[in-house]
């Protein structure tokens, strides 16, 4: 037997005339492929209609449902039949829906607690017909509203980014942390290229969206590195990121509708790590270096064992400059002039060499940086800035330097309260430029360097 009576008085929800029995089972169709539990009554309370979700959720098939007097005596308690009908049919007389929770018995003896919703069905005449009523378990209905929740939640108040990408990846839902995040609004997003979005690391971000869509969810978060446009230039932020594949719930095999990218910023705490993990490299490199210095017999060759192990994942060139003695200019303070005591090797890379054994002094102009740095008795930097790659390179070769030089470090050596010279560190297009934290390490390098130097000078006058 059908969702729907076949015999007895007209229907007031489907007509049985013969003549339009493809309507009639049409409805029953609709009715059968309903996700909801679906029943109706006539105005004397008789059911009339009865889907197949019903018959799940409480074991009564059709046939048996079809045609009864209301609840009583089979669907609820004895005790609660007069109650439970008198809500029910209370819809036909009532504007809009009703919702109730309501007790029903199983075909089995026992109990499914259930929320209907109830609401008239009107005749021909527009006069209550009957009552139609959806019903679900409590406990899926409250799922599905906890669900909607959780979406509300996270579109509007989540402390974290949320993005909907559609399969051709592109924003489809952007809630306000994101939108925040990427300093536009939650509308403009909609439907853009990610390269519009982001300044960096859209490349990284569509390969895992595309992974995802075709494999599924990663098994643990990925942290992205990526950079926001701003009002004040481009900013590189970390970005701890989960993704999750979308399949439609309606398709009878999963059908990706896209991904859901949910993301949180952790650059400061990402930074904070590689700072302390580049100290803790810097600190074992220092230590290091003590111990070999301590092995070399010539104090000069000590200076640059430390140059060599300071150079390590610092800097790609390096250089030591000596003060040299003043000249005999008289009637006036003679200018600084620096003689080069030690590079590492301009081409493929290797350990310092010592030089300068002629003595002679290295053509710095004056303003160059080491004299500066002389001059300061502290640390100084110097950056090429944005230009051409030939411009760069007339920029390091003007100052002495290896060609492929844009960043400059130069240390001031100091021993006993005297200068004695300068150590450069040197920075190739592939590297960032020099940071105050750069600094510091650069002039804990310079004091053994100088301690090394000055011993040498001590041995020689022995």
């Amino acid at each position: 037997m059908s969702a729907s009576r076949r015999s007895g008085t007209t229907d007031e929800l489907g007509p049985d005339d013969p003549g339009e029995s493809g309507g009639s089972d049409l409805l029953a169709a609709l009715l059968d492929g309903m996700d909801a539990a679906l029943c109706a009554f006539d105005a004397d309370g008789v059911v009339t209609h009865w889907n197949r979700e019903a018959e799940r959720i409480l074991g009564w098939t059709a046939a048996e449902a079809v045609g009864r007097q209301g609840f009583a005596g089979w669907a609820v308690r004895s005790a609660d039949a007069e109650e439970v009908q008198a809500r029910l049919m209370s819809a036909m007389h009532a504007p809009g829906r009703q919702v109730h929770e309501f007790a029903l018995v199983t075909k089995d003896g026992g109990r499914v607690l259930v929320r209907t919703q109830s609401a008239a069905v009107r005749g021909p005449e527009g006069k209550p017909a009957g009552v139609y009523c959806a019903f679900s378990e409590v406990h899926a209905q409250i799922d599905l509203e906890r669900s909607i929740a959780l979406s509300e939640a996270l579109f509007e108040d989540a402390a974290w980014g949320v993005v909907l990408i559609d399969a051709d990846l592109r924003p489809a839902v952007v809630n306000a942390h994101a939108a925040r995040v990427l300093g536009i609004g939650r509308t403009s997003a909609l439907g853009r290229p990610l390269g519009e979005l982001l300044a960096q690391g859209v490349e990284e971000l569509e390969a895992a969206l595309t992974h995802v869509l075709a494999e599924g969810a990663p098994p643990a978060p990925a942290e992205m590195w990526v950079a926001v446009r701003t009002p004040e230039g481009e900013k590189r932020r970390c970005w701890r990121s989960g993704f999750v594949r979308l399949a439609s719930p309606l398709a009878e095999e999963p059908v990706p509708l896209g991904v859901g990218w949910l993301f949180q910023d952790v650059t400061e705490a990402k930074q904070s790590e590689q700072e302390a993990a580049l100290l803790r490299f810097r600190t074992n490199q220092l230590h290091r270096a003590a111990r070999a210095a301590a092995e070399c017999e010539d104090p000069a060759e000590a200076a640059t064992v430390h140059l060599d192990f300071a150079l390590a994942g610092f800097a790609d060139h390096a250089l030591i400059d000596r003060v040299a003695p003043p000249g005999r200019t008289e009637g006036e303070e003679a200018p600084v002039r620096l003689v080069r005591l030690a590079a590492t090797p301009a081409g493929a890379p290797g350990p310092s060499l010592l030089t300068g054994a002629a003595g002679l002094p290295v053509r710095y102009e004056p303003g160059h940086p080491a004299l500066q740095c002389v001059e300061r008795a502290g640390a100084v930097r110097a950056d090429v800035g944005s230009v051409p790659a030939e411009v760069a390179r007339e920029w390091a070769l003007a100052r002495q330097w290896p060609g492929d030089a844009v960043h400059a470090l130069c240390a001031v050596l100091r021993s006993r309260g005297r200068t004695l010279g300068v150590v450069t560190f040197l920075r190739g297009s592939g590297r960032h430029r020099f940071e105050r934290s750069d600094s510091a390490y650069a002039e804990d390098v310079a004091v053994r360097i100088a301690a090394a130097l000055d011993l040498a000078d001590a041995v020689r006058e022995d």
